[in-house]
């Protein structure tokens, strides 16, 4: 009267060592604040009840960059601000990905001078990014899940 007499004959289950190690990058991923301006409240919203992003695997926002994977920035990116971003992105462990939430930190936004970067790309690489000013949580969700299925699509030779 084990479990197999419960459970009946289960066979064999395979898949590949690829599809093993990305569906678990995928339910373990862990972001990183970086929020600068008003997008940071939409991140913050989206990790509250109402749209629970704990579903996804992302427990909880760390504030540190070496337990984290991902990073997702939120808001205008200032030249004098950008050093720090690349300091925490530099101490994040591989694989690493990014998401550039909002106009601003896509391409901006509607700041055309000296001081703001006009696009994260400038200083790290981006994954994935997510429009509006602000965007709505919804969208940050669905971005996220646009980067589950990049990381899920990716390949052995992509890790090295």
């Amino acid at each position: 009267m084990g479990i197999e007499t419960k459970l009946g004959n289960l066979g064999f289950v395979t898949t590949t060592l690829e599809k093993v190690v990305n569906w678990s990058r995928v339910r373990a991923m862990w972001p990183v604040l970086f929020g600068l301006a008003c997008c940071a409240i939409e991140m913050m919203v989206a990790q509250s009840s109402d749209y629970d992003m704990s579903r996804f695997g992302m427990e909880l926002m760390r504030a540190s960059p070496r337990q984290s994977d991902l990073m997702i920035v939120a808001g205008r990116l200032t030249r004098k601000m950008s050093p720090v971003l690349r300091r925490i992105y530099d101490q994040m462990p591989e694989p690493k990905y990014v998401i550039a939430l909002g106009d601003c930190s896509s391409c901006g936004g509607i700041f055309n001078n000296y001081a703001v970067v006009p696009g994260v790309d400038e200083i790290v690489p981006v994954d994935v990014y997510v429009a509006g000013c602000p965007p709505r949580p919804e969208a940050l969700i669905h971005g996220i899940l646009t980067l589950y299925d990049k990381v899920e699509s990716q390949k052995v030779k992509d890790w090295a």
